[in-house]
Order: structure tokens, then sequence, then C-alpha cells
């Protein structure tokens, strides 16, 4: 379709969540928004599909969880969607003197996961040092939650409301030293570490601190950081949202690649291609759904090799006949029900580290995996008993790992992905693996540089650039709503509501949020 009007309050340039968000909050605010997606569904990495010819589960291929997106901003624009909480948070297989074992972790610690840190660690310093730990995230957590829906708060204000200690520790000082100083085991210290990772390649020292950010973003979704599995799929996120927009008023066009932005502080024309002829429509507004990288090229600007954002993820999606047997013993049902950790001591997270930062195929391949048939069924449709889903996410491994020889690098990155996993198992999981209409066993893996060409996310990174603290430095500027709301670009009319907006990353919302607000307060 084509829009009908030639000029709105604001166009959308991009239809992934934050897009949708945005555009919902604005129509019905009763401004005029259109909506402009290059594909020809909207959604972005928010979506489900059919991955495997003959089987009708729909997997979310790219984003798999919820954690950040605000309840109260789910309410406020009346989405039906049902999140399911996960049985068990996390469990992770170790091998030890050739023993197998693991670590479970409840949803709600108890008393089966303090037994399992004892058997573990053989007593129990390191279940006491975690509940300590995790009481200290809690603090900041709770503070920070409420302000997301907020105008940016100063860093002071945030520092104010918690210890010093919870400063040092997740702020000011690489997470790594917290780490080490408060546990001994070198499980417990990667189960912890985990979140500082997922999407970012760094060490867990390194000074940017880049992976503290990941970290906090990863435990601070609504003041408890619990990841959810959307009934249905991402891709019933993505559908609530776009009727939100459209009953609102707000249009959306698909199969509608911008191509440019010229904008000055009063307004901008958008340029789009629907396939057949460039159409232009004007707006006081412009919100860019898109990473800050593209952003800069639509307007005009040189593309950088050198700014370029660089993933740093392997995506396995898998559909099995049966769930695979752990060498442990634990029911796989509960093994699989919450994280999966493989490969991720500490030690071994630094390794991969070590060995990506070198140009090399991490020799151990850390990750985790997930099993969304096990918390949502609806998923697999009319599937025989015992399939079910996984999703593998692999760390520590950024594009350029995949640019000299992308069919060669990914084909190794995967062996070694499922060879993290077989050493854990007594069945192999290629033995569980189903097979779709041509014979083929169910599995589709994708690198950053497909993460790219799927969703013109540059270099494949799923922030869309390196996360940023979700509040405004002491010295920062807040003079404009843009600037308060931690949306601004260069020129005033065009504003950031994805991913690279300051309290962008994930699937939250939080991006088309920011950026409706600034609106609303410049009118």
């Amino acid at each position: 379709m084509t829009t009908e009007r030639r000029d709105h309050d604001v166009v959308v340039v991009g239809g992934g969540h934050n897009g949708l968000v945005a555009a919902a909050l604005l129509a019905r605010a009763g401004l005029s928004v259109v909506v402009l997606e290059r594909l020809d569904h909207v959604g972005g990495a928010a979506v489900s599909g059919q991955a495997f010819p003959g089987h009708p589960a729909r997997l979310s291929r790219y984003s798999y969880l919820v954690s950040l997106m605000p309840e109260q901003l789910m309410a406020d624009l009346d989405l039906d969607v049902r999140l399911a909480s996960r049985s068990v948070s996390s469990y992770t297989p170790t091998l030890r003197d050739g023993m197998p074992g693991g670590l479970l972790v409840e949803r709600t610690a108890g008393e089966q996961t303090e037994k399992s840190f004892r058997t573990l660690t053989g007593g129990p310093d390191e279940h006491a040092a975690w509940e300590r730990f995790y009481a200290v995230v809690g603090d900041l957590a709770r503070v920070v939650a409420p302000t997301l829906l907020q105008p940016l708060p100063a860093e002071r204000e945030i520092r104010d409301q918690v210890s010093a200690e919870v400063w040092r520790d997740l702020v000011e000082r690489p997470l790594g030293e917290a780490i080490e100083r408060r546990f001994a085991d070198d499980t417990v210290r990667g189960v912890v570490a985990t979140d500082a990772l997922i999407g970012t390649f760094a060490s867990l020292n390194d000074e940017s601190l880049v992976q503290n950010r990941c970290f906090l973003y990863h435990l601070v979704g609504n003041g408890t950081g619990e990841w959810r599995v959307p009934i249905g799929g991402m891709g019933a996120v993505t559908d609530a949202l776009a009727r939100a927009a459209t009953e609102a008023g707000a249009e959306i066009v698909t199969s509608a690649g911008v191509s440019r932005i010229d904008a000055d502080d009063d307004g901008a024309e958008v340029t789009w291609h629907d396939g057949m002829r460039s159409h232009t429509v004007r707006a006081r507004h412009v919100l860019a759904n898109v990473a800050p990288w593209v952003l800069r090229i639509l307007l005009g600007g040189p593309e950088e090799p050198e700014t370029k954002p660089q993933g740093a993820q392997l995506k396995i999606n898998m559909l099995l006949d049966r769930l695979p047997r752990l060498r442990s013993g634990v029911d796989p049902e509960v093994a699989f029900a919450g994280t999966l950790h493989l490969a991720e001591d500490y030690s071994q997270l630094e390794a991969a580290y070590a060995d990506a930062a070198a140009g090399r195929v991490p020799s151990t391949m850390p990750g985790e995996i997930y099993c969304h048939s096990l918390s949502d069924p609806s998923i697999l449709g009319d599937a025989a008993a015992g399939t079910h889903t996984l999703t593998y996410f692999g760390l520590h491994t950024p594009a350029a790992l995949f640019d000299a020889d992308p069919e060669g690098a990914k084909r190794l990155a995967v062996e070694r992905a499922l060879a993290s996993l077989d050493e854990h198992l007594v069945d192999p999981i290629e033995s569980c693996l189903a097979h779709d209409a041509d014979g083929r066993p169910c599995l589709e893996a994708k690198i950053p540089q497909e993460i790219e060409r799927d969703l013109a996310m540059p270099g494949g990174h799923i922030f869309h650039g390196d996360l940023e603290w979700p509040w405004a430095p002491n010295r920062a500027r807040l003079d404009t709503p843009a600037q308060q709301w931690g949306v601004q670009s260069d020129i005033a009319s065009v504003l950031v509501c994805g991913s690279g907006s300051r309290r962008g990353g994930a699937v939250s919302g939080l991006g088309g949020h920011s950026a409706a607000q600034a609106v609303l307060g410049s009118i």
C-alpha cells in the first residue's frame, strides 16, 4: 500500500517494536502518524515464523524473550499479550573430574537451589554470596526501574539512592572485579557473568564498562529482571503493537524502503521506494527506528566502516523430535525449562573472549539454550507429541570472525556450539533433531552478517551499538525534550526511537516511548 497523505505530524522510519510503540502513543495523542517499513511485514527482530518446511512450529527466530518492557507501558497501550514465567531460572551442566553434575537455580530460589549450590561447591558459602550479590543488584534495579518511563534522571540522583558498595561494584569498576571478589567457584562466577555478555563483546574486566551496562539492562526490567516468554512467540508482541497503532489511527506502510531524509530543525522530507517508484512524505518530526549509524547515512553522511557497530552472537534455531537426556540425570524438562548455560564458566568466558579478540573462533564456545515450547506449547501448533523448539545464543563470536570465510567460520562455530551441548548429553543433539519436508535436519544458524542482511542492523549488532547507562551524565545538557528523554540527534526534527536511543536495547519499547514523549513535550 502507499500512504494517502503527503504531510504528517510524524513519520516513523522502521516498523520494529519501538517504532510501533511510538506510533501507537502518538496516534493516541491525536497526531497523524505514518510508519514506513522496509520489509513486507512489521516487527523487526520481534517476529515469529515457520522456520522449517513441513512443520507448523512458529519460532522466535531473532529476539526470543521479553525482559525490559515495563508492565505499565503494556497496560498503557492495552496490549493483549500474555508473558509466561519460566519454571526454572537456569541450569548449568558441569563435568568435573569426569563426573557429570550441575547447578540448578529455581525461578524463585528455594531449598533445591541451596542444595544444588552446596552439592556443586562443597559448602554454603557460594550460595550465601549469591544471595548477598543479587540483593545488591536488586537495590539498584528497584531504583532504576521506576525511572524508565520518565525523563532521564541525572547520574547523581541514582547514585544517591544506593550504597557506595553497589555503585562501585556495578557502575564504577569493571564487573569482573566484583565477581572475582565475591565468588570463588568458576561455574558460579560464570553464571553471574553471562548477563553482562549477551550481545556484547567484551572482557569482564574491560575498563570501558560496556559489560557492566549490559549486565544492568539484563537485570533491571520491572525491578526484577525476570525474562519472560511471550505466549504465541515474539510475533504476538508485534501483532499486539501493530494493532494498537492502527486502531489509534496510525498508518503502516510496508515494503517501503527509506533511502533519504532531508531535514532541518523545522521539519523533514522522507524519500522511500515501494519497489516501483519513489515517494516523498513531509513531517514536522521524523522518528528513526534504525541504528544511529544507519540514520547518519540516511541524513546524507558518509558510510564510516571504522565506526560501524559489530555484533557478536551466533544464533541457532532447532526443532527436536524429543528432548535429549542429560548425563547428570536431571529431568530434561527441568534442565531446559529456563536458561541452560553451556561452557560459561568464568575462565571459559574469558578464554573465549581472548580467542575471538585474536581472530579465532573460540575453541570452547560459550552459549546458552532456551526451550520456549516448555513454557508455551502453543507455538508448536499440531506438532507430534514430544516435539520441542530449542534456541541457542552463542557469545564471543564477533562479526569480524566471519569476514574472510563466512561459510567456513560459521560451520566451525556451529560445530563447536553443538559440541558444547553434546558434552553433557546422553543423546547427541543431532540424533534428536526433527527433519523438514525435504529430509534436512531442522537447524538454522545465523551469524552477525546474516542478521545485518535480514534486519538491516549494522554489523548484526542486536543493540544497534554499545549500550549506555539509563541515566544522564551529571554534566549532560538537558535543555530540550529530546535531550531530556535521551533521543536527540544533531537535527531538532529528527529523533532516535530505537535500540540506539539512550535507554534502547532489548525488547523493551523504551526507545519508542521516550521518542514519543519527546515529541509530545515539544508541541
